[in-house]
C-alpha cells in the first residue's frame, strides 16, 4: 500500500481568468483521476491533506504535516510507502524536515510540478507516477526523505530548486544525485547514514541575513532582538565584509548562535582566509560552518538544533 498525502501546490493548480493566474483547485482524488496510470487503486490510499501553495505553509503547519507522516511510517499498518505532494516553492525545506526527523525505514517521496493542468506539457503527471513507483521499490527502503523530481531520485537532505520555471528544477548540490527513472527505479549509490534529530517544533526563529558589498552590519543589528538566532550568507568560501563583523560579535555576545553559508550554488565555506573578514576569522570567532547546506536547508537545521538543545551539527546527517 501507499499513501498519497497531497498537499496543494503547482501540480495541484489551475489557471483561473477571475484570480489572473495559477490558483489551488485538484483535491487528492481529482488530481489522482487526472493523472491516472498510477496502478492498483486498491493499493493506492490517498489523503487530502491541504491544498495550499508552498509559501503558505508556515511553522505550525510544516510540523503538523511532519507529524502527520512521522504517524504514518510508525503505525503498525505503515504503508509501504508515502508519497507528498507538494508546492516546489517551499519542497526543499519539507523533504529537509523529513529526513532529519522521522524515521528513513519508509521511503517518504516528494514530488510536484513546475506547470498547472491548465498547461501544455503539464509535468505532474510523469513526476506522480515516477514517485508512486520509487515509494514501491524494496530498494527505496531506509532511504528516508527522498524528492522525485523530472526523472531524478534524489536525497532530501540535500535538495534546492535551482530553477523557477524549468521543468527539472530540482537538484541536488552538495551530494550526487541517487539514481533515476528510465522505466524502471535505478539506484547508482547508496544513501548516506541517517541521523535522525529529535526536535520538539518548528518554534525557534532563525533569519536569514544575505550580506552586500560594503555591509556595516545594520540588518543583522536590526534583527538580532527578534530572532534566537542566524545564518549569514557571506561570499565564496564565507568571506564577507569587515564593517559587518562587530554586528556579528554582538549576537555571539548574546549566546546567540550564528552560521555562516555562500552565496554560491555549490561548495561549502572554509577557513583558509585569516584577513578581518574572511571565513577563517569568522570561524575563529565561534560562527559555524554551514557544511554542505544551501542557506535555506541551514536555517532549517539550526531551526531543529534549537529545537532539540543541541549544538548545530551535532547530529549532523
Amino acid at each position: 500500500m501507499i499513501h498519497l498525502l497531497a498537499t496543494g501546490g503547482t501540480i495541484a493548480m489551475q489557471r483561473s481568468a477571475a484570480a489572473g493566474g495559477n490558483v489551488p483547485a485538484l483535491d487528492a482524488e481529482q488530481l489522482v483521476q487526472a493523472v491516472g496510470g498510477l496502478g492498483d487503486r486498491r493499493a493506492l490510499r490517498v489523503e487530502d491533506w491541504e491544498r495550499l501553495p508552498g509559501v503558505h505553509r508556515g511553522p505550525v503547519e510544516l510540523w503538523a504535516l511532519r507529524n502527520r507522516v512521522a504517524e504514518l511510517v510508525a503505525a503498525t499498518d505503515a504503508p509501504a510507502g508515502v508519497v507528498i505532494t507538494h508546492g516546489t516553492d517551499t519542497l526543499e525545506e519539507t523533504a529537509y524536515l523529513i529526513a532529519r526527523t522521522v524515521s528513513p525505514e519508509v521511503p517518504v517521496v516528494l514530488t510536484g510540478a513546475m506547470r498547472t493542468s491548465s498547461d501544455p506539457g503539464w509535468d505532474g503527471p510523469a513526476n506522480l507516477r515516477a514517485a508512486v513507483e520509487v515509494a514501491r521499490s524494496p530498494e527505496s527502503r531506509n532511504r528516508g526523505a527522498l524528492v522525485v523530481f523530472a526523472s531524478r531520485i534524489l536525497d532530501g537532505r540535500f535538495v534546492a530548486k535551482v530553477d523557477t520555471l524549468a521543468l527539472d528544477a530540482f537538484a541536488s548540490l552538495h551530494a550526487a544525485a541517487l539514481g533515476a527513472m528510465d522505466g524502471t527505479v535505478r539506484y547508482q549509490r547508496p544513501s548516506e547514514p541517517h541521523h535522525l534529530m529529535l526536535a520538539r517544533d518548528l518554534s525557534p526563529r532563525v533569519a536569514v541575513v544575505p550580506l552586500i558589498l560594503g555591509d556595516q552590519g545594520a540588518l543583522l543589528d536590526l534583527a538580532r532582538p527578534q530572532f534566537d538566532g542566524v545564518v549569514i550568507e557571506g561570499f565564496g568560501r564565507g568571506n564577507i565584509p569587515p564593517g559587518a563583523i562587530p554586528a556579528v560579535r554582538r549576537w555571539l555576545d548574546d549566546g546567540k548562535p550564528v552560521v555562516l553559508s555562500s552565496r554560491c550554488v555549490a561548495g561549502e565555506v572554509g577557513g583558509e582566509y585569516g584577513f578581518e573578514g574572511g571565513g577563517g576569522q569568522l570561524l575563529k570567532m565561534g560562527v559555524l560552518p554551514a557544511g554542505r547546506r544551501t542557506t535555506s536547508l541551514a536555517r532549517m537545521e539550526l531551526v531543529l538544533s534549537l529545537s532539540a538543545g543541541v549544538p548545530y551539527g551535532t547530529q549532523n546527517r
